[in-house]
């Protein structure tokens, strides 16, 4: 496993790749296994290039060869995250129904919870059915900051 650190407007990104795929997208505080290596190979740099472009608001939809590896439901989860358009949300409810399964909410959000490349694949994008931000494994405020990001308007992050 390769691993880049990537400066970001949210902070340091660690970008994980198994050398031909994006494997993991992780936040400030990511311990990497001890088999990894500060290697910067071609889908890292490309992936920091893609992401560059997302915060500077160029660009609203990744196209990067993506490796998740879950179990058969957390990957039509992390598919149906992907579909999520940019400056969109969905609840946890919405995201289960469309994936046919409307009353595996909390089973949707414990995939979402799981999502191992954060911000390529949103989970930033589901909230509660009653609009609220829940649960992200960046913290509330990085959330805040992606959705305002996404929908253009400002926001300040104070983490």
């Amino acid at each position: 496993m390769n691993v880049l650190s990537h400066d970001s407007p949210i902070g340091t990104l660690s970008l994980v790749s198994d050398g031909t795929h994006l494997v993991g997208l992780h936040f400030a505080g990511w311990i990497p296994p001890a088999d990894t290596a500060q290697l910067p190979d071609e889908v890292l740099l490309e992936t920091a290039r893609q992401l560059d472009a997302y915060f500077a608001r160029d660009l609203t939809s990744f196209d990067l060869p993506l490796r998740l590896a879950g179990t058969p439901f957390q990957l039509r989860v992390w598919s149906a995250l992907r579909d999520i358009p940019c400056g969109e949300t969905r609840s946890y409810g919405q995201l289960a129904a469309s994936i046919g399964d409307a009353s595996a909410m909390r089973a949707v959000g414990a995939a979402n919870a799981r999502n191992p490349i954060a911000i390529v694949v949103p989970c930033h994008r589901v909230i509660g059915a009653d609009g609220s931000l829940t649960g992200f494994g960046g913290g509330i405020e990085r959330k805040k900051f992606l959705l305002n990001l996404e929908q253009g308007r400002e926001f300040r992050l104070t983490v």
